[in-house]
């Protein structure tokens, strides 16, 4: 198929990451969620280097010249990406100095360059340095007995030129040398000033402090120039499962050795000189196209900490609590609650509470006797992780498959496991060759003369944290086919089992692809036969070619396609002849859409399914992932009418795809719908006793359960 109806992946990340950036554009929100915006685009590009780029870069040093679905090669892919990034760096600067640098000012917030302080100031300064800040500085020496020192992946640099007159020289044949101060990550970046007037309080950099103090750690030098820089370096870790004997053992040590990794991108002050900006590439061994130039604070993300020291609630959003479902909030158990049906949770719209009482229930109620869970990413103080802990220390048997791989995570995920297996927990690493990224837990109960099972399945995390921050969906059941399913995974991911013939869920690498494809395939036959036929699919990224070569023929068959797709999206809509019958949209907004759920089908003869999958190659085939259907009637209504149809209708936060890649906001018909304020306040009615119904609908949403025209088109389905 030629390769102009896909997208590159690389360039579809980043233009969802410049959708991040609208949102530190968007005038209408409130100060520092605008700063929190620009702090996650920034952040969103230390990850994209160290991964992607890095992976970019190994290939072409090793000369491979495949290309993927979209026909670039990767040094193509490198020089748009350059190209891309460096202007996406301009409008992250632009942004910091000509709207959000003036408008915390204005507010009575001052961030001040070491050139823009008062004597006052400059006298706080100094103290501040001698007392605190200088013990814990070890200037570095850059010369042939002092090799450029290895520097930590997005460590905070300050490089130093400086002049010794030489006794023996003329006055005017100075001798100039490059030392490195390492800014110490322990210390607050942020270093509070006297204030110019009541009500207004005012900072200087941590860096801009030692700068302006550096001639004090050079006694004998004059400094000529100071520049922060800050070094990103290739992150992904190198382990042969299959040669390592314990793999914990193998992938701490890599971890040590991951910090070594090399470079791939140089974020310098814009006011550095070309010279000093070409020592540092030649002592990082990275070349011009690496570097990116910052008018403003690098790592902005540690100026989010600047909403703490301001109470005024205008300049940041309203706080909410999650909701808790009105038969969980009468129920001191969430056991008896799941006994009775099933349960659906919307995070992070309503608490994540009742999935870590869930388990700290089975850990300490005497009838339960086993508990197996898969821990893919957790929070650093886990009270998931402590009550799996308490479970085994109260007799019962606990496993627990923590993925040592899970990128970015590893060395958290290591000290759990470690804990946890102190505890007495059964602890697995899953399979060689593959990440466990499904989310499971399964509670074996003895009630009357029998067993049963207690399942949770989710669509993200067990991390209480992130579940505040990030939508997902959780799922509670005891439906014995479910859990028979759920017994098979286990077993087969902590012992020696075949994988069974599966009942309910579809898991990969063991036919999840092949679900899919069946289910895309038998609604491009019913439309073949003249029968309604729809997709909808919300996920975080479209990758996998064979899906997307698959919806391209369902779209040709009179398949109405809707994807809502927060990330990278492969698939070009609106293609003549391809994709006419295929709309994309992606929702940005204050929490990051994270949920997976695949609906095939119209009417009563809908399936529904929620997943811990994207589809992308790597879930498809390298990950253990799970599918499960929705069987409940109101949980499939409400995740139809509700949930998806709320972000259908979206005409505030959602952007749609065009065929030429380019991402432009919902023309508004009618009243505005922001999806995220809809599920808000559709989760706080539920929690009312007045109020509460087993299924809520939004009345500008779509009902999905309802048929769509015979005649499919792009338009949403009313």
């Amino acid at each position: 198929m030629d390769s102009n109806l896909f997208i590159n992946r690389e360039l579809s990340w980043l233009a969802f990451n410049e959708r991040v950036l609208d949102e530190a554009r968007n005038a209408t929100l409130p100060l520092y969620e605008r700063i929190k915006f620009l702090a996650i685009a920034s952040s969103n590009l230390d990850e994209f280097f160290m991964v992607r780029v890095a992976g970019l870069k190994q290939m072409m040093q090793s000369g491979v010249a495949e290309t993927a679905a979209d026909g670039m090669l990767p040094a193509d892919k490198m020089a748009a990406i350059s190209e891309r990034t460096h202007a996406t760096v301009g409008e992250l600067n632009r942004l910091w100095q000509r709207e959000l640098l003036p408008l915390l000012a204005s507010n009575g917030v001052a961030l001040l360059g070491r050139s823009e302080t008062r004597p006052d100031q400059r006298a706080a300064m100094k103290a501040h340095f001698t007392s605190m800040v200088f013990p814990a500085l070890t200037p570095l020496a850059v010369d042939p007995v002092h090799p450029f020192p290895h520097l930590r992946n997005k460590s905070l640099n300050l490089a130093v030129i400086l002049r010794k007159e030489s006794r023996r020289r003329r006055k005017d044949a100075a001798e100039n040398s490059l030392a490195v101060v390492q800014v110490p990550a322990v210390l607050s970046r942020l270093v509070p000033l006297p204030s110019a007037a009541p009500g207004t309080t005012a900072y200087t950099l941590l860096e801009e402090l030692i700068a302006s103090q550096a001639g004090d750690l050079f006694p004998g030098y004059t400094v000529d120039q100071t520049a922060a820089f800050r070094v990103t370096r290739n992150w992904d870790l190198n382990v042969d499962e299959e040669e390592s004997e314990d793999l914990l053992s193998t992938i701490q040590e890599e971890l040590r050795r991951r910090d070594r990794g090399a470079a791939v991108r140089l974020e310098i002050d814009s006011g550095a000189s070309p010279a000093l900006e070409a020592q540092l590439t030649a002592a990082l061994k990275l070349t011009p196209a690496d570097v990116y130039r910052v008018a403003g604070p690098l790592q902005i993300s540690d100026l989010t900490a600047l909403e703490a020291f301001d109470p005024r609630p205008e300049h940041r959003v309203e706080p909410f609590v999650p909701a808790v479902p009105l038969a969980l909030k009468e129920s001191d158990s969430v056991l008896a609650v799941v006994g009775q049906r099933d349960i659906l949770l919307h995070h992070p719209y309503e608490s994540f509470d009742p999935v870590v009482r869930f388990v700290e229930e089975a850990a300490e109620d005497p009838n339960v006797l086993a508990i197996k869970q898969t821990l893919y990413r957790t929070s650093g103080d886990s009270p998931i992780a402590r009550a799996l802990s308490r479970a085994s220390e109260n007799g019962k048997q606990v496993a627990v498959l923590v993925e040592l791989k899970a990128r970015l995570d590893e060395a958290n995920n290591i000290a759990w496991a470690r804990r946890m297996e102190e505890n007495g927990v059964h602890v697995v690493y899953g399979l060689i060759g593959l990440k466990t990224h499904c989310k499971v837990v399964l509670v074996v109960r003895r009630e009357g003369s029998g067993i049963r099972r207690y399942v949770h399945l989710g669509t993200g995390n067990y991390n209480p944290q992130t579940a505040r921050q990030y939508t997902d969906l959780s799922l509670f059941t005891t439906r014995q086919e479910i859990a028979d399913d759920v017994t098979a995974l286990f077993n087969m991911l902590t012992g020696y089992s075949e994988a069974p013939n599966w009942k309910r869920l579809a898991v990969a690498p063991l036919g999840l692809q092949r679900k899919v494809l069946d289910l895309i395939e038998r609604e491009t036959a019913r439309a073949k036969k003249g029968e309604p036929a729809r997709i909808v699919a919300k996920m975080n990224a479209l990758v996998d070619a064979t899906t997307i070569r698959a919806l391209y023929a369902a779209s040709q068959a009179g398949v109405e396609v809707l994807l809502l797709i927060r990330g990278i999206c492969c698939l070009r809509p609106g293609m003549p002849g391809v994709s006419e019958r295929i709309r994309v949209v992606s929702v940005v907004d204050r929490f990051l859409e994270h949920s997976r759920i695949f609906a095939f089908g119209t009417g009563a003869a809908t399936d529904v399914f929620l997943s811990s999958a994207d589809w992308m190659p790597r879930n498809f085939q390298t990950r253990i992932e799970v599918m499960f259907p929705v069987e409940d009637a109101a949980i499939r209504a409400r995740l139809l009418d509700e949930i998806l149809g709320a972000a259908l209708k979206d005409n505030v936060k959602a952007r749609q795809l065009g065929r030429d890649g380019v991402y432009t906001a919902i023309p508004k018909s009618g009243a505005e719908v922001r999806s995220q304020s809809v599920l808000l306040e559709a989760a706080k009615r539920a929690g009312e006793p007045k109020t509460a119904q087993p299924v809520l609908r939004h009345a500008a949403a779509p009902e999905l359960g309802g048929e769509p025209p015979r005649q499919a088109s792009t338009a949403v389905a009313s």
